[in-house]
């Protein structure tokens, strides 16, 4: 799939203070002369800032690492994770349109999407808000369907739910992620049939769920404020 850079570009980028100093730690852990090697993790962060990558943030991180732009566009058009258009500003939809999911139901989720953000996928939302896509498999097929919504997966989804997901995501809130239908994790849908012993006795969610009721920060997006900003690696 041929993938090209947004059509409207901003004048300029440069990552945040906080960012920058994350950027530059992360250069370290490579040898001298190899810096290259940060590319696909500042790229993130520089995505991660903005929401997606402009041309200005990917030749700004190629001149960090010194390297000639088309090899940095060489990586942003490749890996699918980089958003080449601008994305909404509260989340971004990414719906699973593969086999588990397709036969249980990310059709209806597609259309959900369509009639709730925009009728086409990288189209921003008319309030700004939201936008949506449609993704090759997301490794959660015992849940399906299911969509990822900034760091989390959204699982076990009906259209009903999913329209009720977006309206809040709209309205500023972030949801709580994992299963949406009950279920602990990836149990049999009418229960646990083995390994009864534990059941009932430990937390009503799941780590990662707990983890990111803890952090909230399903949708929020990464600044360089998370935590003080530790480089544990040294030249030698």
């Amino acid at each position: 799939m041929l993938r090209r850079l947004h059509p409207d570009q901003p004048a300029s980028f440069a990552f945040s203070p906080e960012n920058q100093k994350w950027a530059e730690a992360q250069m370290t852990k490579y040898p001298e002369g190899r810096e290259a090697s940060a590319i696909i993790p500042l790229l993130w962060r520089a995505q991660e800032q903005e929401g997606w990558l402009s041309r200005p943030a990917i030749e700004f991180v190629a001149d960090m690492l010194n390297m000639a732009h088309i090899r940095a566009l060489e990586v942003a058009t490749f890996y699918f994770m980089f958003q080449l258009q601008p994305v909404g500003s509260a989340a971004h939809v990414q719906v699973c349109g593969t086999l588990s999911c397709m036969l249980c139901g990310a059709e209806d989720l597609i259309e959900v999407c369509k009639e709730k953000i925009s009728p086409t996928a990288h189209t921003v939302s008319k309030d700004g808000k939201l936008s949506w896509e449609e993704v090759e498999c997301l490794g959660a097929c015992a849940n399906a369907p299911m969509a990822q919504i900034g760091k989390d997966y959204y699982e076990d989804l009906s259209s009903e739910r999913f329209a009720e997901l977006i309206e809040d995501l709209r309205n500023g809130s972030a949801p709580v992620p994992g299963p949406q239908n009950g279920r602990f994790s990836v149990e049999p849908a009418i229960g646990l049939t083995s390994l009864l012993e534990g059941e009932g006795a430990g937390s009503a969610v799941n780590k990662s769920v707990a983890l990111a009721k803890k952090f909230k920060d399903t949708i929020k997006k990464i600044d360089g404020t998370e935590a003080n900003l530790s480089v544990n690696w040294e030249k030698q």
